[in-house]
């Protein structure tokens, strides 16, 4: 990265922005940082950083949701990932992942339109804590495949209609683990960077107040609220995955 004050002044209000939406969803950082970082960063700097700024902005936010966890409903959605991660790890030795994206936007697109457009669905209460399991299972594929923690626990936390302290304190420490589990699989190559270090550096503080910022709004969301935000998140997730695809075939 050019080291102008442009430049800097980008990367922190896109670190602020992405840690905002963050605060008051739950999810969603590394795609709304990427969408601006990876135009002044290097891809190394930019997945470097998104690992360790998202993890000190899930860390916090499931420290101010601790009332809400509950081990029991948590445990398998993290032995499905256990298993889960490695597997899509091993995936990437022959699969696209940049397929995969599409395929997951697509699907992020039909779904979110269509809960927008229609009321709220009866919560879904068969299957348990299999359900669970296998749905923690397929989100640590796609995470370790991707590097997009969390995002099907956060669908399928919403089909169980769970309250809304009750969904974060799932799927934000689920999207913990991941990040953690495919760091470990995924190994680190190589030393980092003293530039990104110093990016890491300078923008905490931006990270740190969006961060607050989020939870405070957060905290104003009623249930119908929350479900809405995040069907938008949702929605424009998936636009954000489809659009690499579609531009060049738009020229």
């Amino acid at each position: 990265m050019d080291g102008t004050i442009v430049n800097v002044a980008v990367y922190l209000t896109a670190t602020f922005a992405a840690a905002l939406v963050t605060g008051v969803a739950g999810f969603a950082f590394g795609l709304v940082a990427a969408a601006v970082w990876l135009h002044i960063l290097t891809p190394i700097q930019t997945a470097t950083l998104i690992i360790t700024f998202g993890l000190v902005v899930q860390g916090i936010s499931v420290w101010k949701l601790r009332h809400a966890l509950r081990w029991s409903r948590l445990w398998p959605f993290l032995l499905g990932a256990g298993f889960g991660v490695p597997l899509g790890v091993a995936i990437l030795g022959w699969a696209r992942p940049d397929y995969v994206r599409v395929t997951v936007g697509v699907v992020l697109v039909l779904y979110s339109t269509y809960s927008l457009a229609r009321p709220a669905m009866k919560p879904v209460k068969a299957g348990g804590a299999t359900a669970d399991a296998g749905v923690g299972f397929l989100n640590g594929i796609l995470g370790g495949l991707t590097g997009l923690a969390g995002i099907l626990t956060t669908i399928w936390c919403g089909l169980r209609g769970w309250p809304k302290d009750e969904q974060r304190a799932i799927f934000q420490p689920i999207g913990v683990a991941i990040f953690a589990m495919s760091g470990l699989w995924l190994g680190i190559s190589g030393a980092i960077s003293t530039d990104t270090v110093w990016f890491f550096a300078i923008g905490l503080p931006a990270l740190l107040a969006g961060t607050w910022l989020g939870l405070k709004l957060y905290g104003h969301l009623d249930e119908a609220g929350f479900r809405k935000l995040v069907l938008l998140l949702l929605l424009v997730s998936g636009l954000a995955l489809v659009a690499p695809a579609l531009i060049p075939l738009l020229g």
